[in-house]
């Protein structure tokens, strides 16, 4: 039997349905009919979060429906573009995962399916807030305004959907794989857009001075964050003034304006801090400017996968200073001779269950080794300058 819809589930990461003609979502049972009074009713259901893999989110995901049969609901509003369907739950309050699973996907999906951008973005399990967040992206994305599935009573048509997001790996987009090549910069094109009023014209230089400081972000974790703090950061932040920085502590939070961090770290020169979700800011950074991950003991295929990926698809210079055991607070714990410490990597090889993931991520500060730290610095330092430089 042939349907007006398909569903591709032989991705990894994620399934895609696409209906090719005219379809009619009623957003109070999550369901879109197509109609076909020659065929019986067939059913296909879909979780449209592109993290496939992972049973545990996926399971909170919310399933939707589409049904094909001899009857449909009458449409209540027409609208003359396609929709593209998703969902907004899963991790999406953690910003890497906003971006990872959710801004960077639909961006390919976009691209992919309808290069003209005109399209209508169609989610589930919407929230306020998620909206209010990322509106100046989304309003980039698609002119139309987004219909919530959860805040609609009336029956919607569409000339056609796609139904969950195409996504390429860890903060990737491969252009061999869109139709017309897209790539991470053009994502960090879009992003120029969104925050900017002109986006042909780079940020002006803090000071006309020649003589002007490099500019220094340091991205550091919130007060209500116990692990992954650097915990020796006011002599860190000595040094860095020492080196020649003028120094920006950020502390973002899920409150924080994008657009003002958007405009901080467009405007700055190098961007510093600990593995973890606020380095997904290193997205705002111009290209050949500066970004420096320190990398915790435990994290350095996700350090590298996660936030390495940016700065190489972004066209920044990117530097790793991956702490030793001695700067590691589970040395205390465990102690320096213990695998945790000695061979992460021996420990990781059957996977990543959560009570290792913990230990890593939510056990562990960092306190930096200030003389070997300052090599590193004094390495950012004239990356910077090259950086200012040019800028001139």
């Amino acid at each position: 039997m042939s349907y007006q819809f398909s569903c591709n589930r032989t991705y990894l990461r994620y399934d895609l349905c696409t209906i090719d003609g005219s379809t009619v979502l009623d957003p109070t049972t999550s369901t879109f009919f197509t109609m076909d009074p020659t065929s019986p009713v067939h059913v296909e259901k879909i979780r449209p979060y592109p993290r496939k893999y992972e049973d545990y989110i996926m399971g909170q995901i919310k399933e939707l429906n589409l049904v094909s049969g001899p009857s449909s609901p009458q449409c209540t509003i027409r609208h003359e573009s396609p929709a593209i369907v998703f969902s907004a739950g899963g991790y999406t309050g953690n910003l890497f995962h906003a971006f990872n699973d959710g801004l960077i996907p639909l961006f390919i999906t976009a691209s992919s399916f309808y290069p003209d951008g005109d399209f209508i973005i169609v989610v589930s399990e919407f929230h306020d807030w998620w909206q209010s967040k990322y509106a100046e992206i989304l309003k980039v994305l698609s002119k139309h305004p987004i219909v919530a599935l959860e805040k609609d009573n009336a029956t919607h048509c569409f000339p056609s959907a796609t139904l969950g997001l195409i996504a390429h790996g860890f903060m990737t987009i491969d252009p061999t794989l869109i139709p017309t090549p897209k790539t991470l910069m053009h994502f960090r094109d879009l992003l120029e857009k969104a925050y900017t009023q002109n986006p042909i014209l780079p940020s002006p230089p803090l000071d006309p001075k020649p003589e002007r400081r490099p500019r220094l972000v340091l991205t550091c974790r919130g007060n209500d964050v116990s692990s992954r703090r650097i915990l020796n950061q006011d002599e860190v932040i000595q040094v860095m003034k020492e080196i020649g920085f003028d120094v920006i502590v950020f502390q973002p939070n899920r409150y924080t304006s994008l657009s003002e961090a958007y405009a901080m770290l467009n405007s700055s020169h190098v961007m510093v801090g600990v593995h973890g979700a606020a380095l997904t800011h290193a997205l705002f950074l111009r290209p050949r400017s500066v970004f420096m991950q320190v990398v915790p003991i435990g994290t350095e295929w996700a350090a590298d996968a996660f936030y390495g990926r940016i700065a190489k698809g972004i066209n920044v210079n990117y530097l790793e200073y991956k702490i030793r055991v001695e700067e590691s607070s589970l040395m205390e714990k465990y102690g320096k001779d213990n695998v945790l410490l000695k061979d992460p990597s021996a420990v990781q090889k059957k996977g990543w269950p959560t009570e290792i993931m913990d230990i890593y991520l939510k056990q562990q500060n960092v306190k930096l080794d200030l003389v070997r730290f300052r090599k590193s610095l004094k390495s950012a330092y004239l990356m910077a300058k090259k950086f200012m430089h040019k800028e001139r």
